[in-house]
């Protein structure tokens, strides 16, 4: 049957859009603002809650793949997504976020998006394929051939849900797409143990992406309440291709200037370099990103929809940036002290080479900790032309300094990674916050108090882990944990800014408990 109103947010729901019902309040988010607040906390709980999942999968995956894989076979697959995820960038062109974006949408509108994704999919495999011997060529190993290939035929996976998910975004349903994420997430990782244990090498890694990507569009179909109907000329689509293309634009220039350090090591220092350097680099912003992905699917949407209340937009981003800081500077600082115990405990001791450019990067992870800010808003605001200027400007910059740093090692690209990712970062948030309801000056005070707090708690249990330097490692870790978190909420609390930021958190956990549905106003 066609509904003729907004969808029930319970994801229980069964019911299908198609191109012979198309559900004008399907795609309609005016019902969303009068619990714009308690549908984002609702959805920040949940998804916080599947990302704490998705971590501990990640870091058990991590520690089993790393004692049955070497560094060079890491590093290969490295080599391989340096390329590969470059090309992937464009498989979505920036519509899924135009989708959730946008104020008004309909069914031709996003129908015409997805055959579009489509398209460009199956574009983007023939590429990679076509691709593959330059790869293999350019490294030195023929071995990256059917590599490129076999990670490339992935791609038509994303395009197969990019409209389905960003739909379910829009609509701010979340709880649904964390439990998809938690179930391909695990059935890929049971995938690459079992390959990796029966003697497939680096190719575990490429079955475990293949997995994971075949039972996420299987679980997204099924749960989806929206099916695609033929694509139409003139639907009024130019618009959000121009939002998309400006975003793409900044992607793929960002995604350049991140992932040229991998291509410049791998070139200049080989795969077993490459291997060290990107594990601790990944091993470093994990926890990051357990916060900065999950939130970026509950705050883009939340906001976008507060677009022209710039008062209440303001409001509700500083009220999530203050929490998210308030955890994830304190973790940068602790994963800095705590270099050591951290490598040798997850990824053993044949990855100790690790230690240094881990350490190296952490100034670089200081800044990631924030590093959604300019994104959320550039995008909530509709100025996605502004954030690729920008990525033009920086790019080069970032490649120089890993260009330069490359003569020292990974050590010294880590070291270059951070100079001029922290100087160049600054500046745009500068960038940013111009012209937004959010001021440069709100960033800096939000970070105050996170920052006052860390810097104590880290000289304590740096203190506290040379005294027990002969201690096992394990009891040492533990014992520099527990003085971390006691010294860091200590200074938190003595401060009046921290005691309400903590104060606002536990209320809203307190109200969750009691009332998991309940309405949570200003």
């Amino acid at each position: 049957m066609t509904s003729q109103s907004p969808p029930n947010t319970d994801d229980t729901s069964s019911s299908f859009i198609t191109a012979d019902k198309p559900a004008v309040g399907f795609f309609d988010t005016s019902h969303l603002k009068a619990d714009i607040k308690g549908r984002s906390v609702r959805g920040g709980v949940v998804t916080v809650g599947a990302q704490a999942a998705k971590f501990i999968l990640h870091i058990a995956s991590t520690a089993v793949l790393a004692h049955l894989l070497t560094p060079a076979e890491f590093g290969l697959i490295a080599m391989v997504k340096v390329f590969t995820e470059f090309v992937n960038l464009f498989k979505d062109l920036g519509l899924s976020m135009a989708t959730i974006q946008k104020e008004d949408i309909n069914h031709q509108q996003v129908s015409t998006l997805f055959w579009v994704n489509i398209a460009i999919s199956c574009l983007l495999m023939l590429i990679v394929a076509a691709i593959s011997p330059f790869v293999a060529w350019f490294y030195g190993k023929p071995q990256l051939i059917p590599l490129t290939i076999a990670i490339g035929s992935t791609f038509i996976f994303g395009g197969l849900i990019a409209q389905h998910t960003a739909l379910m975004r829009r609509q701010m349903r979340f709880r649904i797409l964390a439990i998809i994420e938690i179930v391909s997430m695990a059935a890929g990782i049971v995938a690459a143990i079992i390959a990796a244990l029966s003697g497939l090498s680096y190719w575990s890694l490429v079955i475990m992406t293949a997995v994971r990507g075949c039972v996420n569009v299987v679980m997204v179909w099924s749960q989806s309440h929206w099916r695609p109907g033929r694509p139409v000329r003139g639907s009024g689509v130019r618009p959000m291709l121009a939002f998309g293309g400006n975003l793409t634009g900044s992607n793929v220039l960002g995604y350049f200037s991140r992932n040229s350090d991998n291509v410049i090591i791998g070139y200049a220092l080989g795969e077993t370099s490459l291997g060290i350097y990107t594990k601790a680099y990944g091993l470093l912003t994990l926890p990051l990103i357990q916060f900065s992905v999950p939130l970026r699917s509950i705050m883009i949407p939340a906001l976008s929809r507060l677009q022209d209340e710039p008062k209440q937009y303001r409001r509700f981003f500083l009220q999530v940036l203050s929490a998210i800081l308030l955890i994830t500077i304190p973790m940068v600082t602790f994963l800095f002290v705590s270099a050591d115990e951290i490598v040798n405990i997850i990824l053993g001791s044949q990855w100790s080479a690790a230690i240094t450019a881990f350490r190296y990067l952490a100034p670089a992870a200081f800044f990631s900790a924030i590093s959604f800010v300019p994104g959320w808003l550039f995008i909530t605001t509709g100025r996605a032309r502004a954030q690729f200027r920008w990525a033009l400007l920086s790019t080069p910059v970032t490649v120089i300094g890993f260009l330069i740093g490359v003569n020292w090692g990974i050590n010294g690209v880590a070291a270059s990674f951070s100079i001029t990712y922290s100087a160049m970062f600054v500046l745009y948030i500068y960038w940013a916050t111009h012209k937004s309801p959010v001021s440069f000056y709100d960033i800096v005070q939000a970070l105050t108090v996170p920052v006052l707090g860390s810097l104590p708690a880290g000289l304590t249990a740096a203190l506290i882990g040379r005294i027990l330097s002969e201690s096992n490692i394990i009891i040492r870790f533990a014992v520099c944990s527990m003085a971390f978190a006691v010294c860091y909420f200590t200074c938190v609390m003595a401060t009046s800014t921290g005691r309400q930021i903590v104060r606002s958190l536990i209320s809203v956990i307190s109200i969750l408990r009691k009332k998991p549905m309940a309405i949570i106003t200003e």
